[in-house]
Formats: C-alpha cells, sequence, structure tokens
C-alpha cells in the first residue's frame, strides 16, 4: 500500500526527446503533415495534362429513326438513272446500340500549360508551408519546455529558500529564548517563512500547469515529465552580421517565399484568362459505330453506321460576352495584392530579424552580467551569513541576502532560456531552423545538479 503511494519517478528528457515525441503527437503538426502529403499528388497531375486522353463511351437501349428523301437520283447498273426519286425509310421503337473510342493528345494549349505551372507552384507552396510547419512545432515545444524548465528551477529555489527561511526561524526562536535576540526577529522570519510557502504552493501550480502543456504537445506522461536547464555555454557565441542575417531572410524565410510563390500563381492565373491562353490545338481521333433494327411503316428494317476520323482540332473561343475579359481583369488585380502582400512580408521578416538578432546580442552580454551578479549575490550571502553569526547582521538582513541570491540565480536562468530561444526565432526567421540546429541548442543543456521535486 505504501508503495502504491509513491509518485513515479520523473525523466529528464531533452529538447531532442521531446521533438520527436511531438512530431508524433502534436494535432496542429498531424494536421499540417496530411495536407502536405495531399497536394503532393499535384505533380503527377501537372504531369498527366499533356499526356494523351483515351475515352471509350457505349450505349444501349430503344430508339425510333424516320427518313424521309424528296428530289433524289438514284442510279443501278440494270436500270440506269432515275431523277426525282422519293426515298424514306421508317422505324420505330427498335432496340439501339452505339459504342465509340476517342483520343486526343494536346500540340498547343497555353491555358493548360498555365494550369501545369499552377500545379507545380501549388506544390513548391505546400512544401514550404511544411517546412514552415515544422519550425512553428520546434518553436512551440521549445518554448513549452524552457517554460517548464524555468517553472521547476523556480520551485526549487524556493523549496531551497523555504529551508533557508527555516531554519533562520528556528535559530531565531532559539536565540530569542536564550535572549540574545529581540522578539521582533521571530515575527519577521514567521512573517518571511509564511510568504515563501504561499510562493511554493503557486510555483507547484505553475509547474503542474506547464507541464501539462509541454505533455499535451509530446504526448509524454505529465506524471514522469522533467526538462534540463541550459548552461549557458553559447553565451560566448556571437551572431553573423545583421546584413547576412537580412540577406538570409530574405531568399530563405519560408513565409516570404510563400508570399513570393502566391504572388506567382496571381500571375500565372491572370494568364490562363488572356486570348493567347484561350486557343487549343489537339490531335483527335475518332471511331465509332451505331446499329438500329426494328420495324416501321415499310417492314422490318435495320440501320448501321460506322464513322472513322482523325486529324487536328482547332478550338477558339470567339465571344464569351465579356465573362473571361473580366476574369482576367479580376486575376489582375488579385496579382496586383498578391505583390504587395509578398513586399509586406519581406519587411515584416526583416523587422523580425533586426528584433531577434538584438535579442541574441544584448542577450549574450546580458548573461555575462547575470553571471557577474550571482557571483556577487552569493558572496554577499555568505558574508551576511558571517556577519549574522557574529551579531553584526540582522536576521532581516540574512533573509534579504538569500531572497537575492535566489532571485539572482532565476534571471541567469531565465537570461540563458532566452537567449537560446533567440537563437531558434532566428535560425526559423532565415528558414535554417533543422534537425542541427536543434541538436546545437540541445547540447548546450544539462541537468539540474540538485534533485527537482
Amino acid at each position: 500500500m505504501a508503495l502504491a503511494c509513491i509518485s513515479p519517478a520523473t525523466h529528464a528528457a531533452d529538447l531532442i526527446e521531446a521533438l520527436q515525441a511531438a512530431e508524433r503527437a502534436d494535432m496542429d503538426h498531424a494536421v499540417a503533415r496530411a495536407a502536405h502529403e495531399a497536394a503532393l499528388p499535384r505533380r503527377d497531375q501537372a504531369a498527366a495534362l499533356w499526356r494523351p486522353r483515351v475515352e471509350a463511351t457505349a450505349s444501349t437501349g430503344f430508339g425510333t429513326h424516320e427518313t424521309q428523301t424528296r428530289g433524289a437520283q438514284f442510279s443501278t447498273p440494270a436500270f440506269g438513272v432515275s431523277n426525282n426519286v422519293n426515298f424514306n425509310t421508317s422505324i420505330r421503337g427498335g432496340t439501339a446500340g452505339r459504342w465509340a473510342i476517342t483520343a486526343s493528345q494536346p500540340l498547343y494549349n497555353p491555358g493548360r500549360r498555365a494550369q501545369q505551372r499552377l500545379l507545380g507552384l501549388s506544390v513548391d507552396r505546400s512544401d514550404l508551408e511544411w517546412q514552415s510547419a515544422r519550425q512553428s512545432l520546434m518553436l512551440r515545444v521549445a518554448q513549452r519546455y524552457f517554460d517548464l524548465a524555468l517553472a521547476e528551477e523556480s520551485l526549487r529555489v524556493l523549496k531551497l529558500q523555504l529551508d533557508a527561511v527555516q531554519r533562520a526561524s528556528t535559530e531565531a526562536k532559539d536565540r530569542f529564548t536564550l535572549g540574545s535576540t529581540p522578539v521582533t526577529d521571530t515575527y519577521e522570519t514567521g512573517a518571511r517563512l509564511a510568504g515563501v510557502r504561499a510562493q511554493v504552493l503557486a510555483a507547484e501550480s505553475d509547474v503542474q500547469l506547464k507541464r501539462n502543456l509541454l505533455a499535451d504537445s509530446t504526448g509524454l506522461p505529465a506524471a514522469t515529465l522533467s526538462t534540463r536547464l541550459p548552461a549557458g555555454r553559447s553565451a560566448d557565441a556571437r551572431p553573423r552580421p545583421l546584413e547576412a542575417w537580412l540577406a538570409d531572410a530574405q531568399s530563405g524565410n519560408p513565409d516570404v517565399r510563400i508570399q513570393e510563390l502566391a504572388a506567382e500563381v496571381a500571375k500565372q492565373e491572370a494568364s490562363r484568362f488572356s486570348f493567347q491562353s484561350s486557343v487549343a490545338v489537339d490531335v483527335i481521333a475518332q471511331a465509332s459505330r451505331e446499329r438500329l433494327s426494328g420495324s416501321g411503316d415499310f417492314g422490318s428494317a435495320s440501320n448501321r453506321g460506322t464513322d472513322r476520323m482523325i486529324g487536328v482540332q482547332v478550338s477558339v473561343p470567339l465571344f464569351t460576352g465579356g465573362y473571361r475579359s473580366a476574369q482576367q481583369e479580376e486575376a489582375l488585380r488579385l496579382a496586383d495584392k498578391a505583390a504587395t502582400e509578398a513586399d509586406r512580408s519581406r519587411q515584416v521578416t526583416a523587422q523580425q530579424v533586426r528584433s531577434a538578432w538584438l535579442g541574441l546580442s544584448v542577450g549574450a552580454e546580458r548573461v555575462h552580467a547575470l553571471a557577474d551578479g550571482v557571483k556577487a549575490s552569493e558572496a554577499r550571502r555568505d558574508a551576511t551569513h558571517l556577519g549574522h553569526q557574529v551579531g553584526e547582521r540582522t536576521t532581516l538582513d540574512l533573509l534579504n541576502a538569500e531572497n537575492d541570491t535566489a532571485a539572482a540565480r532565476l534571471a541567469l536562468v531565465q537570461a540563458r532560456a532566452g537567449l537560446l530561444m533567440d537563437r531558434l526565432r532566428l535560425a526559423a526567421l532565415v528558414g535554417q531552423l533543422d534537425d542541427d540546429a536543434w541538436r546545437s541548442v540541445n547540447e548546450d543543456l544539462e541537468p539540474v545538479s540538485s534533485p527537482r521535486q
């Protein structure tokens, strides 16, 4: 019974494990994968547009066929030539049948060529959307991973602080009992202890929420999920010049390329409605046979006919009532709109690259400054602890020093995590957030030295 009450041991997953699990479990990623796979057959559709087409038709049923011919000329070897001959046929309610085979091969069709390009561009766009979806998944997993890591670290530091305040509270009570400290020290430590306990409860709730969010994305069991913290080894790395990142973003950013493809698609769509694209030339071959047999006004009768034809068919729409020109006008306006949206996408992406680059550049210096601040806070805490032992520092001074040290540690961890996120965001903005970039960030993680609860 006692064993059943023990919570399962937590497993410190790294970013690679979290991403692999998310690729299987994340619902948004599954939708993007299905959309990408649905678009792939369009390449085959584009190739099939210029292949021959063969169609067979057959029909059977009941039919009536009557003809009346007046003033015909009739000739036979035995009777010679007869003029003004009347010739009538009649079949009513007879059995009818027909079959035909038609083959066609397009020779010249600008509209079909434009449609082929549209299908190819749609597949290219689907590839870019899939790349963007995977980058979004990586950023989403990384953000939730670091949110959980920071929440767990905050809880760990608060519990260490709680232990320190509890020791200070016990010591203050003992000293008050011995008469070496005033009663205010016991009140101060008691109030601080209650406040830290409240913070621990809030931090535990925050950890649970963050753990559930990461579990939803990865499918890993929330009860056993834990994370690793950034070690800060990448803080010494300096990003490339801003101009290089901006150039890469213009050529590699998936969203920019998607908008550029959308502009190209709009141009191709407009070209489909031009007069030149309306002309079509095809090679046509056809063979058919018809049969009708039954009885009519002149007794039993039967008609049979066989047709064969091979040649070139030219199709030119002469007048559509203005419909085609109106379609072209609309498509041209949509092409202008798509081109403007592509320009806007380039501008927005450039702004995002500048922001991420500055965050990465300033973030590295901030990490170094905060690391120095942690060392100074720890030295101040140790000095305050020693001063408290000899009576030169109050209990409140000691508690404040402990609190400042904990805050400095958390700020350093947050800055390191923010630096890694800026690296990932900058890589995504230039279309370079791939498995290599992911492994590089993962190598900067390390387990927490003290056990987490």
